[in-house]
């Protein structure tokens, strides 16, 4: 084979591969920086999943007095009860 056909398909060669290279490596780079967008976009309610919980949930189903008279407080009924005495 000619020293100048097989230089030719050398560079042909080297271009076809760098120019796969970079398509490779700028589509990953596009679909790293949508995937960060994703990620660090800001939460919608109702779209985020909070992890954990509450370690005896049941305690919350029945009040006790000092949350019930807690709640009095907030709602103002203790002061309207006061009142009408």
């Amino acid at each position: 084979m000619e020293p100048e056909t097989t230089r030719n398909i050398s560079y042909i060669v080297g271009i076809l591969s760098l120019a796969v290279m970079v398509w490779f490596i700028s589509r990953r780079a596009m679909d790293n920086r949508a995937e960060m967008l994703e990620s660090s976009a800001p939460k919608v309610a109702g779209e985020d999943e909070l992890e954990g919980g509450a370690r005896n949930p049941q305690q919350f189903d029945e009040p006790d007095e000092d949350a019930l008279n807690e709640m009095a407080e907030l709602l103002g009924e203790d002061e309207e009860s006061e009142m009408e005495s």
